[in-house]
């Protein structure tokens, strides 16, 4: 983290410099008339997106939601090795790691053949493959990464913080209107209930949930079916002779049901998602009138010969297993060519049983994509037609989500005997599982070549860094400091480009390309980088070279790598990374990098590879970010 960039301050560097232009947010301020983005919704999706536009008080950012405060426990809880390596860029993510229970192995249970009425363990699995992430798998109450999103927006120079005891009760797009398309009208849900106000906005977004009333303003609907299963989930204090509760477990037992027990931070708290009845087709499950009773009688039938004594129900819920999916993300129908002005992210567009732990994190990603895409169009560095993008590549995952989900539910609440996977050498639900281990990651998203992904041309000179996937971070140290670190971690959420220029046998290549990208009229950062910006502001460039900082000179390394920024024109030392000296990691040989001919890697804002080419390909480099970046 780079901080006094325009001069001293003390205290927590977190905390930005207010904006003069910031919103009054008194007691008794109205609400705004017009804003640049205004998110339906204080959920995981809709907080990851506030908190990205936060960080631009020339943005003007509104986020409403209908209850009068912050989520305080309960719902969702796993955090995958994807998302902590976003949380990493937002700058919690350590916070999380420390405070959050690590999900090291997964254990499976299943009836005991010599007595079937109990079970007994069958096996066990590494959770994070080595080498898949620098970051672990995580399990922490939602409430908590909320809070952690709001302090990011509070400390933010904008001051955001969001409008409670509103909801969205209509939206409507003027497709002629130039400016502020979008009205609002929002209702009062706290004193003065009722009470109805219109905000007119440039772009809306509905991270409201599965009743989205965004969604339906724009004529969104969800498809799929219901898979007629209830499930209840509780999170518990308790005493339990069953040796396995601080571990990840999948339990299966003879006929009563599964359980799936997801250890919590602190110690002694963990989950429980315990299978309770089949539904008939035409019955909702809160007709049967389930409670926390019902669910841990079912939870000592399943676990016999084991018992579980409940001390403190934290939170508990009982639910359907259900996969939908809408038809767009947007509110531009089939067949239509214009620009989106509404979109929809989360719960709002997908929904799916919560037993993979992938539905609070894909929500994430989902405005993770589109939030960098915003800021761009709003500040004019890319054209309104970017915004397409976001339900072309989105829409595509969220089907991946919905069919692998399908897929899981349906084998999880098979009895045993009854799965097309029985038989395998191995419980069923432990085989999906081991082959489920990159999706449940968060790391199998592979975004399709277009004018964001190139095409995998290049993509000997690094095999490992994959063109459409996350950008697969790996130990350097960097040389002005023998700081040892990863690469990734130098990407913060702040809507930067990032190009990372590998040296080869040929230093002399990469100092060129250095000189280039810095003064050639041709050049991305000269072309796209405006007059009075840091060099940096948009295209942030950093050189690895293959040699330990002892054989390096920082003297000699070219100026565009040793910018001089902010204020005070200070100069930058954060640039330039060579291998790591103490065992840690070759990068070049852990990503697979051509040590003979290095390579550029360019990565999107949101973390995701989008080119590899040569040293030497300028006009390459040139007319891809010409495809996404206005000329200055």
């Amino acid at each position: 983290m780079q901080f006094y960039e325009n001069g001293f301050r003390g205290g927590d560097p977190d905390i930005r410099n207010a904006a003069s232009s910031r919103r009054d947010r008194g007691p008794f301020a109205p609400l705004p008339e017009k804003v640049d983005v205004l998110i339906s919704g204080c959920g995981p999706a809709g907080l990851c997106l506030a908190a990205q536009l936060a960080r631009f008080p020339d943005i003007e950012t509104m986020i409403v939601e209908r209850k009068p405060g912050p989520l305080e426990k309960g719902q969702a809880d796993g955090v995958n090795t994807r998302t902590m390596e976003m949380f990493q860029a937002f700058g919690f993510g350590e916070k999380v790691k420390r405070e959050s229970y690590w999900v090291n192995q997964t254990t499976f249970w299943t009836p005991d053949p010599a007595k079937p009425a109990h079970i007994k363990r069958v096996g066990r699995v590494q959770d994070v493959p080595d080498d898949s992430s620098e970051m672990p798998h995580t399990l922490i109450n939602q409430a908590r990464i909320h809070e952690l999103f709001l302090d990011v927006m509070r400390n933010s120079a904008s001051r955001l913080e969001p409008d409670y005891s509103w909801q969205v009760l209509d939206v409507t797009v003027d497709p002629d209107a130039e400016d502020y398309p979008v009205t609002v009208t929002l209702e009062n849900t706290g004193v003065n209930a009722g009470d109805t106000r219109k905000v007119r906005a440039r772009y809306v977004v509905g991270c409201d949930g599965a009743r989205s009333k965004v969604r339906e303003a724009i004529g969104g609907t969800l498809h799929g079916e219901a898979a007629h299963q209830a499930w209840g989930v509780m999170d518990i204090l308790a005493n339990t002779d069953f040796p396995d509760v601080r571990q990840k477990c999948l339990i299966a037992s003879q006929s009563e049901g599964n359980i799936l027990i997801l250890p919590r931070e602190g110690g002694y708290l963990f989950r429980m998602y315990v299978e309770l009845d089949k539904l008939n087709p035409d019955e909702r499950v809160s007709s049967r009138n389930f409670t926390a009773d019902d669910m841990i009688a079912a939870a000592n039938r399943i676990m016999a010969p084991y018992t579980i004594d409940v001390k403190e129900i934290a939170w508990w819920s009982i639910y359907e297993i259900g996969h939908r999916l809408t038809d767009r993300f947007d509110d531009v129908p089939a067949g239509e060519d214009r620009d989106p002005r509404v979109f929809t992210a989360g719960d709002a567009c997908h929904t799916h049983s919560p037993k993979a732990g992938q539905g609070m994190n894909v929500s994430m990603q989902d405005t993770f994509n589109l939030g960098w895409k915003l800021v761009h169009v709003l500040q004019g560095r890319a054209d309104p037609s970017l915004l397409r993008t976001y339900s072309a590549e989105r829409w595509v995952e969220a089907k991946r989500l919905i069919d692998t989900d399908h897929q899981w539910a349906r084998i999880m609440s098979a009895p045993p005997g009854q799965s097309e996977l029985d038989g395998a050498g191995m419980p069923r639900f432990q085989k999906q599982f081991i082959e489920n281990l990159e999706f449940t990651g968060g790391l199998a998203v592979k975004y399709d070549q277009s004018s964001l992904v190139g095409a995998p041309d290049h993509q000997d000179l690094a095999k490992g860094l994959i063109v459409g996937k996350r950008f697969h971070s790996a130990p350097v140290v960097r040389l002005a400091d023998a700081m040892q670190m990863q690469l990734g971690h130098v990407a913060d959420a702040d809507t930067r480009w990032r190009v990372y220029a590998f040296a080869g046998e040929d230093a002399a290549k990469l100092y060129g390309l250095a000189d280039w990208l810095e003064q050639d009229p041709q050049s991305p950062i000269v072309r796209h980088t405006r007059d009075g910006e840091d060099i940096d502001s948009i295209i942030d460039v950093r050189a690895i070279l293959p040699a330990t900082f002892d054989t390096l000179a920082y003297e000699e390394m070219p100026s565009l790598l040793k910018p001089k920024k902010g204020r005070y024109g200070l100069q930058d030392y954060e640039k330039v990374f060579c291998l790591d000296h103490k065992d840690q990691g070759d990068i070049y040989e852990m990503r697979g990098i051509d040590r003979a001919q290095g390579c550029v890697v360019i990565v999107r804002p949101d973390q995701y590879v989008a080119q590899v080419l040569p040293l030497d390909a300028r006009a390459e480099l040139t007319d891809f970010f010409a495809g996404v970046l206005r000329p200055t």
